[in-house]
């Protein structure tokens, strides 16, 4: 699903695949010759989600950027990049070869060098605490409950205005020339039935005719 978020439209090079489950929301520019894989998601609230050329975004991944008033997380994807599925990635930069595994997270402000690996299922987050160096809440013990209500506030403003788009139609090598032949293969039987159900018809009326004119023959 292709959505723009108020006046932000995703921009998706023809030759990428985006996977027909998969959700591409806002400011997201994604490269040439990229994948993203179903029920991935890429979403920009605030600040812009740029993913380089030839990136793989696996299933069920999340990449998202963030930004109000206050603070700004965009994303910047380099290129050759694998994030893989179930993959949490937010308001971070990839460096060009960056390979994020299965289930890890990586949050606001954080870099990954160019080739860096982040293993499955591990986390990078900020230095300092948490709610501090993400939502710019004070520390308390309350910190959490404070951070949930401005959130879901931020998020009902960002995304009132989503709108569905036209999905995503790449164009991979070849594609256009076996789409043809596809067409074609699938066309050429139709327009025959349509011709042998004519020529019956003309049939039938002739019979009709040569009846017609049998009967009004004097005997």
């Amino acid at each position: 699903m292709i959505l723009s978020s108020g006046t932000k439209k995703p921009k998706i090079h023809a030759s990428a695949y985006v996977a027909p489950s998969a959700t591409i929301s806002g400011d997201v520019s994604i490269g040439a010759g990229c994948a993203v894989l179903h029920g991935a998601v890429i979403t920009a609230e605030g600040a812009p989600v740029t993913i380089g050329s030839d990136c793989v975004v696996m299933e069920n991944a999340v990449i998202k950027a963030s930004g109000g008033s206050a603070l700004q997380f965009p994303v910047a994807i380099g290129d050759r990049c694998i994030v893989g599925p179930h993959a949490y990635v937010v308001g971070a930069t990839l460096g060009k070869g960056a390979f994020v595994g299965s289930g890890a997270s990586v949050y606001n402000g954080i870099a990954i060098p160019a080739n860096g690996r982040v293993e499955p299922g591990e986390t990078r987050k900020p230095a300092g605490d948490f709610f501090e160096a993400v939502f710019n809440i004070d520390r308390a013990p309350d910190a959490s409950a404070k951070a949930a209500q401005t959130y879901a506030q931020f998020l009902r403003k960002t995304h009132a205005q989503d709108a569905v788009l036209d999905a995503h139609v790449g164009s991979a090598p070849n594609a256009r020339r076996a789409s043809s032949a596809k067409d074609d293969a699938l066309t050429a039987p139709v327009e025959a039935d349509s011709m042998v159900d004519a020529m019956m018809l003309e049939l039938q009326e002739m019979e009709l005719r040569r009846k017609e004119g049998l009967k009004k023959k004097p005997r």
